[in-house]
């Protein structure tokens, strides 16, 4: 796989991690951890491009199927937390974490699915 890829699908881990775990911890959504989802998505969705050309294309196996389905639900959880955010719903706000924890599990299954593929070859 190309390494510039890798780095910025790091990047995203990073980021998106410290956006999720950031607001779990806090138990608030705030404008901070929205920022950092969509410092997440950009790198996610930037990286899969890179990685698509690097293999000519989406693959339709696991690991782009449930990579696919990632970004979408990124987008949709980036998308919600900016609704909950200007509609300052407090109780939105501070169980929000709920579904951004969940997105989070779901996003490591492309993430890591190449590892495990590879250790199971």
């Amino acid at each position: 796989m190309n390494s510039s890829a890798t780095i910025i699908m790091a990047a995203a881990l990073v980021f998106y991690s410290i956006g999720v775990w950031g607001e779990k911890l806090s138990g608030r959504l705030k404008w901070w951890h929205f920022i950092f989802f969509i410092l997440g998505l950009t790198c996610d969705t930037w990286g899969t491009g890179m990685m698509f050309e690097y293999v000519g294309g989406m693959t339709f196996d696991v690991h782009g199927i449930s990579g696919l389905i990632a970004i979408v639900l990124m987008f949709i959880h980036a998308v919600w937390a900016l609704v909950v955010l200007l509609k300052k719903d407090e109780k939105a706000l501070t169980t929000f974490h709920k579904f951004s924890v969940v997105v989070w599990f779901i996003w490591l299954i492309p993430y890591f699915s190449p590892m495990f593929l590879a250790m199971a070859n």
